[in-house]
């Protein structure tokens, strides 16, 4: 249906001139910005949170996977120096093995991250601070500034009113490709057919006060059992009682909602995800005082303050990452981040949920991250070039930060001229990469583990 419409004629503030901006500040896009100044990049960094984190932080899911495969280790570099960080000042106790999904028909055991999503706040804002980063908080992108076939900068608006920044180079860390997709960058994921067949969202929510160990203690066919009846009362929405735990243990952080037929990318289906997910985190909170040990005198002490989202658009990139190049092992000659699994597919209308590990760590090529035609835009996080079920295994955390440090690292290479969409510079981008202690490959990997001292602390 068409709608009515109003011409506007705009005058827009130029508010800086960068080498590298990097739109969004969650885990892909707080590495880039840090890896491209440290790369001597003049760089800035637009997020609409009052945080940088995204979704560890105001999305409140409190632990970072996809940093092991097993017991090998995937990431390296800027990513890793996080956790470190984290954990140094009391946001952590460390890597654990971790089951996902316990209560569900096929869990997978992991190694996680759990942490403090208040640590993490301020670390990341240290980490910005030192490396010479300007932050933007509280703004969103409104547009791309695009001049023939290159990105060259941005439109924001925030409580100061509307503003451009301009740029060399530009990092896509959006989630959802906004600013790729608004400059006219081929994208996956917008479908009619798909809006609503989407994996599900999730509310994140906290509870206080919870007896944690008593809850880990129980068996595991005792958790399941009490999750069908939940399902079957109507006061669960999917197979799990997965929960995570700050240092000390005595709050549960909990992936328990499920919000079924979101079109992320429209804001009325989101206000819906919102307030749908604060209905279902009412109803669980209620079956677990009431029936879940470990529960009985905790207490809800907190909701996400967005709802996490698993997928939306992907651009169409140089290279689209499938299954079979995860489950193959396939070697690429510019592979600038390693991905660990586990692959992890949420049932869009039900109530369960695909997942298992690759067999081994897997490469991700530079060339997911670049568009087929657009210079000066690099894209990282979820919205790469990959098929639906390779996006699964993509998409966590723990990639991200990879994927984010090889962005930072080639727009502050392009941003002087050293590589370009039509010469990348692979060999240049890699050479960056280690010289930072980033993993970039399979061989990398493997060496790391050999020289790994043990650094999983124990079960959670």
């Amino acid at each position: 249906m068409d709608r009515p419409a109003i011409t506007e004629t705009l005058t827009t503030p130029v508010l800086g001139e960068y080498d590298v901006i990097v739109a969004g500040g969650g885990a892909s896009g707080l590495i880039a910005a840090v890896a491209a100044a440290r790369c001597g990049a003049r760089t800035a960094v637009v997020e609409r949170a009052g945080c940088l984190g995204g979704t560890g932080t105001s999305g409140m899911v409190a632990q970072w996977i996809g940093l092991f495969n097993g017991s090998v280790r995937c990431v390296g570099g800027i990513g890793f120096e996080l956790t470190q960080r984290v954990q140094a000042a009391g946001g952590s106790e460390g890597f654990r093995r971790y089951t996902l999904a316990e209560a569900s028909a096929n869990p997978v055991t992991i190694t996680n991250f759990p942490f403090n999503p208040e640590v993490v706040k301020i670390v990341a804002d240290e980490m910005a601070s030192e490396a010479g980063v300007d932050v933007y908080l509280h703004s969103r992108v409104v547009r791309a500034l695009v001049e023939g076939r290159r990105v060259q900068g941005l439109v924001v608006e925030n409580v100061g009113g509307r503003g451009a920044l301009r740029s060399a180079m530009l990092v896509d860390a959006t989630g959802d490709a906004v600013v790729a997709s608004a400059a006219g960058v081929p994208c996956v994921g917008e479908e009619p057919e798909l809006q609503h067949k989407r994996q599900p969202c999730t509310l994140v929510f906290r509870m206080s006060n919870v007896d944690v160990r008593t809850f880990r203690a129980m068996p595991r066919e005792q958790k399941r059992a009490i999750a069908l009846e939940g399902l079957k009362e109507g006061r669960l929405a999917w197979e799990s009682l997965s929960f995570c735990s700050t240092p000390g243990e005595l709050d549960a952080v909990c992936l328990m909602s499920r919000i079924h037929g979101i079109d992320a990318l429209d804001p009325r289906d989101l206000t819906r995800a919102e307030q749908t997910g604060r209905q279902q985190i009412k109803s669980i909170v209620s079956f677990l005082q009431e029936r879940v040990p470990g529960f009985e005198r905790s207490l809800l002490g907190g909701i996400a303050e967005r709802v996490g989202i698993r997928e939306t658009r992907r651009i169409v990139g140089r290279h689209t990452l499938t299954t079979e190049d995860i489950v193959g092992g396939r070697r690429f000659a510019d592979a600038v981040a390693l991905g660990a699994g586990p692959m992890d597919l949420h049932e869009a209308g039900g109530t369960g949920v695909d997942l298992w590990m690759p067999p081994a760590p897997f490469e991700i090529p530079l060339a997911c991250q670049l568009p087929q035609e657009m210079e000066g835009l690099v894209v990282t996080g979820r919205a790469i070039s990959a098929t639906r079920e390779a996006n699964g295994g993509a998409r966590h955390m723990g990639t991200a930060m990879c994927l984010g440090h090889a962005a930072g690292v080639y727009a502050a290479l392009a941003s002087r001229g050293e590589a370009s969409l039509q010469e990348p510079a692979p060999e240049k981008v890699r050479q960056v990469l280690r010289n930072q202690k980033a993993l970039v490959s399979s061989d990398d990997a493997m060496a790391a583990a050999a020289n790994d001292t043990p650094i999983v602390a124990r079960a959670a």
